[in-house]
Parts: C-alpha cells; structure tokens; sequence
C-alpha cells in the first residue's frame, strides 16, 4: 500500500484532556481524507521528572475544567471528569508505543481505553499492573508488556518523540505537525476545531495539485 503523501503527527500526553478531546476532530478528518492522510501519534509527557506533578486538587485545575474543559466535552460528545489522580504518563507512552508495535490497530485500541480510562475513572497511568489489565482487557498480551516495561523497551522511542517536539518548538499539547512528502510543512498548537484542520490538509492536497 502506497504511504500517504500527507501525514499529520500528533504530539499529546493522556493527562491532558484537551489531547483526548481532538480524538473526534482528527476521526472526522481521517474518515473525510481517507488513504490520502496519515496520523501518526507521539509521545510528549508534559511533566517529566524531576518536574513535580500537578496537585489533582489544584485551584487551577478546577478554573480550567469549568472554563474550557466541560464545553468543550459537550459539544465533541465525550465524557470527561476531572480525575481524583494526576499520574506521571511516561509508562503510559511506554505502553502505547509497544502496542503500536504489536498492529497499528492495537495502538488505536489502547490509546482510546487509556483517554477514556483516565478521563472516566481516574485510571492510574503510571501503574503497571494498571496498564497490564488495560492491555488484557483488549486481548492484547499483558504479560509481555509488563515486560516491556519493566525493562524499558520502548523507553528510547518516548525519548526520541520528546525531543523531536522540542526540535519543532512544540511546548503544548495537542501539537499537530503537518508534513508533505516526509517535508515538514507546519504546526499548529492547541486543540483545533474541526474545520481548522479540513482547511489545513485542503491548503496541502492544493499544493499538491
């Protein structure tokens, strides 16, 4: 099967809510685009240690949920709640990357169950035994990615896709980076509305000719 000649490369982190609130904008764009565009995520864990952890009670947290989030969550039709926990997410991009590994289904697959884990229940990102049962619960082999983890096998790829975005200049998530033909040819930071996003893949697919 012939690459896509548009790719779009999603920097996120599953703390952030506004990465997981851009999964139904950047569904409509691959259903409308088809084969012609490609999304490939990546990692960007926003609070790499030593860097502390946000307070899951913080002020802060609770003025962003009210003012941004919860709209934004009713009008793309996902269900968020502020979570009891704000986990470290490297184990979490670990995980994922060792799923996209096994079939790009896998990853879809897992990134969905720990957005929606961690956004409905307040899923433990950075726990293990957590993230095994969210692997079985797919059929995926938990076992083995217990493994995975345990010995850092995909450790080097979060790193590699960290570094990538500081590259780019990327310092929020979602960062969308668009390329044309494996050349890089823009990014956008935040989570965009659907309509930003058509316009941006129409003003590639004209260049294209």
């Amino acid at each position: 099967m012939p690459q896509p000649r548009i790719t779009l490369e999603v920097f996120s982190d599953f703390v952030c809510p506004f990465c997981y609130l851009e999964l139904p904008e950047l569904e409509a764009i691959q259903a409308r685009f088809g084969e012609a565009l490609g999304i490939r995520w990546r990692a960007f864990e926003l609070r790499p240690e030593p860097q502390p952890p946000l307070d899951p009670d913080a002020d802060y947290l609770h003025d962003v949920w009210q003012r941004s989030v919860y709209p934004m969550a009713v009008e793309r039709g996902l269900t968020l709640r502020l979570p009891s926990l704000q986990p470290r997410s490297r184990l979490a991009h670990e995980a994922h990357a060792w799923a996209e590994a096994q079939a790009p289904e896998a990853g879809t697959a897992l990134r969905l169950a720990l957005f929606r884990g961690f956004f409905e229940a307040s899923l433990d990102l950075g726990d293990i035994d957590a993230l095994m049962s969210q692997a079985a619960a797919l059929g995926l082999d938990g076992h083995d990615l217990a493994r995975a983890l345990h010995e850092g096998r995909f450790r080097q790829a979060v790193r590699d896709d960290q570094h990538q975005a500081q590259v780019l200049g990327i310092s929020g998530v979602p960062g969308l980076r668009f390329m044309l033909d494996g050349e890089h040819a823009g990014v956008l930071e935040g989570a965009q509305p659907r309509r930003q996003l058509l316009l941006a893949v129409e003003r590639l697919l004209d260049l294209m000719g």
